[in-house]
């Protein structure tokens, strides 16, 4: 209580010395560098009822909400290998290329269309001695991303690439197919998220929440993917893909209106 007392006494004070000064600079108008009639202290007063969570201001409460969905991952994409070794870099790519061409018909031949098979990287580098002075013969490599729909075809597929010759392999990448869908979810739970905030900071201050008069998304979109990890050994069991949950989120800056 006695703080409420010495605000108001401060705020009080500070506008009578603002009006004091106004009528010292009378007739010089705003060169004297003085606040329109207690405007600031206003202000200030506004201000000071702001919660943590946002901001009280002439222009209105000032929030940020945040929601979030949680999904399940229906696409995994993997990435599959082949290197090789040769006396020179042509005939390295030479054979690298022809492994490819059988991993990739194994993949193609596991289910995979052409719209979901992208070349990823090809390499062809020097092998030196072990001293590092000369060079002994050329090593290529070849990467091919997959992406793969059914994930309980998943473990057969990383199979079939082994099996055709795939000596390295990185994966799965997880990630939903109808990520937009989960990312505007997400928005409609900000928002309401938003409202309750201001709507908590209306009733503390005693004001009366109107319409939202400013929206600004702050983020997010679709979940970022896991990353797993494959070491491409021999053709074995199916290798299991679980594919867990994500979370997709997002975040909104608004502005409500308020009346007294």
């Amino acid at each position: 209580m006695r703080s409420a007392v010495g605000a108001t006494v401060v705020l009080a004070a500070t506008l009578l010395a603002v009006g004091c000064a106004g009528e010292e600079q009378e007739g010089d108008g705003a060169a004297g560098g003085v606040p329109q009639s207690g405007l600031a202290a206003a202000d200030l007063a506004s201000e000071s009822l702001a919660a943590p969570s946002g901001a009280v201001s002439a222009a209105g409460i000032t929030v940020v909400g945040t929601g979030s969905v949680t999904t399940t991952p229906d696409t995994a994409m993997w990435s599959f290998g082949v290197q090789t070794s040769s006396d020179t870099a042509s005939a390295a790519l030479s054979a690298n290329s022809e492994a490819m061409e059988h991993v990739v018909a194994a993949l193609r031949d596991a289910g995979i269309s052409g719209d979901d098979l992208q070349t990823e990287q090809v390499s062809v580098w020097p092998r030196t001695s072990d001293d590092g002075v000369s060079i002994v013969g050329y090593d290529a490599s070849n990467t091919v991303r997959a992406t793969i729909h059914d994930l309980d075809r998943a473990g057969r597929i990383v199979d079939a690439a082994v099996a055709a010759g795939a000596n390295q392999g990185y994966g799965p990448s997880l990630t939903v197919s109808d990520a937009e869908a989960q990312y505007r979810a997400a928005v409609d739970a900000a928002f309401d998220d938003a409202r309750a905030r201001a709507e908590a900071i209306a009733e503390k201050a005693g004001v009366t929440l109107g319409a939202p008069v400013a929206i600004v998304e702050g983020g997010g979109g679709a979940p970022i993917p896991y990353y797993g990890e494959a070491v491409a050994e021999a053709a074995a069991a199916d290798v299991a893909v679980e594919p867990g949950t994500q979370d997709v989120g997002a975040s909104l800056t608004v502005t409500f209106a308020i009346s007294s």
